[in-house]
């Protein structure tokens, strides 16, 4: 699973910062961005579904990979 993050869609609210902070980040600019290249631990998959679920500009998406 890997976390995306549309930074025009951004306001900065920065819920998926205070819910999942392994997976996301804080520019200078009070800006989200995704820390590394958004590949998501197993045990980290029910904290970027709930970043996604609160988001409320839903710049926030999830793509599974392929097995």
């Amino acid at each position: 699973m890997r976390v995306r993050l549309d930074a025009d869609a951004c306001e900065g609210h920065n819920r998926c910062y205070a819910l999942a902070p392994e997976l996301f980040d804080v520019d200078d600019y009070g800006q989200a961005v995704v820390i590394g290249d958004g590949t998501v631990a197993a045990e980290l998959g029910d904290k970027a579904r709930l970043a996604v679920a609160n988001c409320p500009e839903y710049a926030i998406s999830l793509e599974e990979e392929d097995r």
